[in-house]
């Protein structure tokens, strides 16, 4: 079994608890039958085969992005262009996967990063409140019940990848820490390393963007 095979079966058989705070609504892509076939052939076409791949984690899913592509850090525009694969959801562009996307030209190819990598999250599942994006930690409610499903979603993510020597936060802030928190209390990785978010990077340090591409391809080494 490829890992595209057990990467698909991974998404199609998240149980996401029962707990969510008043107002806030769950984003899952793989509930969605044309979502889910883009994700399909993503995965099949980047992970049709059993190399191990490291885990770069990001906070969770977008509205703009993996939300609704299925694809951590993927908006439709990177899909269709950077991708080549065909879509009909909404072309609006997420700016950390304009900024990911451009790390992933800047190292050849997605078919070379992908070789190498593996993007998720620490919540496969993004989260909206008010119509807006929500972060897993930004409820304390939230991220305490959501836990052990977040634990199990990346052990699983990672005996699927087979490379638990390292693992990249995408965020060097909060994201980092919780996830040293969990490697602490779960022993996931051997060694965490982080990334400066690319919405970060985008918005606050845009005249710098070019020394964060190379920041992102020197410790990734692509």
């Amino acid at each position: 079994m490829y890992i595209a095979d057990q990467i698909l079966d991974f998404y199609r058989n998240l149980k996401p608890p029962d707990y969510l705070p008043d107002g806030v609504e769950v984003m899952n892509p793989y509930n969605h039958k044309n979502s889910w076939e883009y994700v399909k052939t993503f995965y099949q076409k980047f992970y049709s085969d059993n190399r191990p791949r490291t885990l770069l984690i990001g906070i969770n899913p977008g509205r703009f992005g993996g939300g609704i592509t299925g694809i951590p850090f993927t908006d439709p525009i990177r899909l269709k262009e950077n991708c080549g694969i065909d879509n009909d959801l909404v072309k609006k562009p997420e700016l950390s996967s304009q900024f990911i996307y451009e790390v992933i030209s800047a190292a050849g190819s997605p078919e070379a990063f992908y070789a190498k990598y593996y993007i998720t999250a620490v919540s496969p599942l993004g989260f909206m409140k008010d119509g807006k994006n929500l972060n897993y930690y930004d409820l304390p409610d939230l991220q305490a019940n959501w836990e052990p499903f977040m634990v199990h979603a990346l052990q699983k993510q990672v005996q699927i990848c087979g490379n638990r020597e390292v693992a990249f936060s995408v965020g060097m802030g909060k994201n980092i820490r919780y996830l040293e928190y969990l490697n602490g209390k779960y022993t996931i990785f051997d060694t965490l390393k982080s990334l400066p978010h690319p919405r970060w990077v985008m918005q606050y340090r845009l005249k710098r963007k070019e020394e964060f591409i190379r920041m992102y391809r020197n410790l990734l080494g692509v």
